[in-house]
């Protein structure tokens, strides 16, 4: 996993990417029509219900704007919210206000969306000992706040990129030549560059799960479109070797016998690229 100070990266990159796209040479709007005299106070608030998650990253998005601009919070990141509910209020330069307003906005609005969707998740596997996680089927240039996201909703982090696991999945196998070619091609790669990084291989049927068992030093199995019963096989012939996971269209009405069947985890894509933002507005008070 990466690391605070690489995630802390990537939030900065993502707040003055968003703001070089929206605000470009200046908002004309409030510049033609507030002066830069004047102050505020706007409040965020909350047109559905859920789980509330961003405010954290609204908080960097007003100090990167205005470092002067101050936030009072009555609700913090993951606490559940109702139509109606006012989770901030922010005051300072109306321009400053303003500038920030979008991003801010966009940003809360997909987070909580996906922080709902997680908490559901989370909810379903209760008394398993089976971790929901997210996967890389995040929007581009987001990443970093969508997997905050899924956090906040009480899920575990997948790898955050290429960079920081390594996962053989089919098309690595089949263009490696097989999964042992695979393995020992990447367990060589691995020591040779001087990488520390775990190893996930996926396995698409009973027969490959016990091909990787041939193998040392695997981190994870993932076990892609097993049925029940094969799940549970896979998990029994694995025993304690190394971790498993369960993932492959897998929805709200299949997750809990997954989780059943004794995985350690369950990924889902479906976490962060199958969600409705949460409704909420920034509004003058």
């Amino acid at each position: 996993m990466i690391s605070e100070e690489q995630f802390k990266a990537e939030l900065d990159l993502i707040i003055k990417n968003a703001i070089r796209e929206d605000v470009g040479d200046g908002d004309h709007s409030s510049l033609a029509c507030i002066p830069d005299t004047a102050v505020g106070r706007a409040k965020l608030l909350v047109k559905d219900k859920g789980i509330i998650a961003g405010i954290g990253f609204a908080k960097k998005v007003f100090e990167y704007v205005d470092g002067e601009l101050e936030i009072e919070t009555f609700i913090k990141d993951g606490e559940p919210v109702e139509f109606g509910d006012v989770a901030f209020h922010v005051s300072g330069s109306s321009q400053s206000i303003l500038k920030a307003e979008r991003l801010v906005l966009n940003g809360m609005q997909r987070m909580s969306a996906i922080a709902t969707k997680t908490n559901y998740f989370v909810k379903l596997l209760e008394g398993t000992q089976t971790k929901i996680l997210d996967t890389r089927k995040t929007t581009p240039g987001i990443r970093a706040l969508e997997k905050w996201a899924v956090k906040i909703g009480g899920g575990e982090n997948h790898r955050f990129a290429l960079y920081d696991m390594v996962m053989l999945k089919d098309n690595h196998i089949d263009f490696a030549g097989g999964i042992t070619k695979a393995i020992e091609k990447t367990q060589n790669y691995l020591e040779e560059n001087s990488l520390d990084l775990k190893i996930i291989v996926e396995a698409r049927n009973l027969e490959e799960v016990k091909t990787i068992l041939k193998s040392d030093g695997i981190y994870r199995i993932l076990l892609d479109n097993f049925s029940f019963e094969d799940t549970r096989k896979a998990v029994k012939l694995i025993g304690d070797r190394c971790l498993t996971e369960s993932s492959g269209g897998i929805n709200e009405e299949t997750i809990r016998k997954y989780a059943e069947c004794g995985v350690n985890f369950i990924s889902s894509g479906a976490l962060t690229h199958s969600i409705y933002n949460m409704d909420l507005s920034l509004k003058a008070v």
